[in-house]
């Protein structure tokens, strides 16, 4: 080989770009007046493709490989130069590598709570985030919609577009799904794949796709999850009495204990009481109305027996008269529900009723 062919080969045209970022999706090769020879390589590597667009005109799409910039594997460019075959001048081109891997840990989440009506709380208003991976799917449909003439173009630069889509896609989604909020949870797989299957033609459009979507959480205000924690927490305690105590117990059994311990668990002790009785936690109740007097029991009823004949039943005022007139006696056979034959008035309860008579007269007053 000769030195003039070592020279010309040391100054062969070399287009190629290495990405040392992590958020770079487009960049421009920049050349002095854009000028590219004719005949020079070009280098695609994976995870790239290159695009051409001359004089504001988008032209060829390389993917990767090692490309030798001629007639036979450029046609657009040739249609728009009017090349022949074996003419060798340099052309006036723009070149664009785009960057077609996966940027991931992309984030989304909403700024204004989703108000839903869900069957058990009614309306609730939730908020959702996650995150989301996105590629270029389209490099030409993506510097035409997107990038234009931007010489480097990072994924920030869309990433807040494509939330605003994400967003009021996930708005609609979670509002007609009609999924109780507390089984939302277990059913965010679904929920991310309807969300992403509904943000998939307006990201196309873009010439994005969305690889990997994930809803992380969904969750309540933070005074409705308050509430909700206080109405799992009473369901957990079980008897209100038996926590106090256990609390109270345990308090003592600390180091340190002693007679703030035993205050705490008299407290505790003279809290579960009231609450047993209906009081509250740190006072009586209210006081009770008072309780009406049992019912009088029924009153007995009596007979008497006379000459081998019964008579009755009599109530005890009937007999209390009866006494007054006379015509019942101590000895006077008497008999009542309950009690064992006849007995005289004397061997009843009924002896009172002569109790409460005065004696008869002295003789000769």
């Amino acid at each position: 080989m000769g030195i003039l062919d070592f020279l010309s080969g040391q100054f062969i045209d070399v287009i190629a770009w290495t990405d040392d970022t992590r958020d770079t999706m487009v960049w421009r090769f920049e050349r002095e007046g854009h000028e590219i020879k004719y005949g020079a390589k070009l280098t695609v590597r994976e995870g790239q493709a290159a695009v051409f667009v001359h004089e504001g005109q988008l032209a060829d799409v390389f993917s990767p490989g090692l490309y030798m910039l001629e007639t036979n594997n450029m046609p657009i460019m040739t249609t728009l130069q009017n090349w022949d075959h074996g003419f060798q001048s340099p052309f006036k081109s723009e070149i664009y590598f785009v960057n077609t891997t996966r940027f991931n840990d992309q984030k989304w989440g909403t700024k204004n709570p989703i108000i839903c009506r869900d069957p058990e709380f009614g309306p609730v208003r939730l908020r959702a985030f996650g995150t989301y991976s996105m590629r270029v799917g389209d490099p030409a449909k993506f510097l035409r919609e997107i990038v234009g003439t931007d010489g480097e173009f990072t994924s920030d630069e869309i990433s807040l577009q494509i939330r605003n889509v994400i967003v009021q896609e996930a708005s609609q989604v979670l509002a007609k799904c009609g999924i109780p909020v507390l089984d939302m949870a277990a059913n965010t797989a679904d929920l991310g794949k309807l969300i992403a299957t509904a943000i998939a033609p307006q990201i196309t459009e873009y010439g994005l796709t969305l690889p990997e979507f994930y809803i992380e959480n969904i969750s309540l205000p933070d005074e409705v999850e308050k509430v909700l924690d206080k109405r799992t927490s009473m369901g957990v305690a079980g008897d209100l009495n038996k926590y106090m105590q256990f609390n109270a117990a345990e308090g003592m059994a600390q180091p340190g204990s002693g007679m703030g311990a035993m205050v705490g668990m008299g407290m505790a002790a003279g809290m579960g009481a009231n609450m047993a009785t209906g009081a509250g936690p740190w006072g009586a109740a209210p006081a009770a109305p008072p309780v009406p007097p049992p019912a009088p029991a029924a009153a007995k009823q009596w007979h008497l027996a006379e000459n081998g004949a019964t008579s009755g039943p009599f109530s005890e005022a009937d007999l209390t008269q009866m006494v007054s007139a006379g015509s019942l006696g101590r000895d006077s056979l008497v008999w009542t529900a309950g009690q064992d034959g006849w007995k005289t008035a004397a061997e009843t309860e009924l002896q009172r009723l002569f109790s409460m008579m005065p004696p008869p007269p002295p003789a000769g007053a």
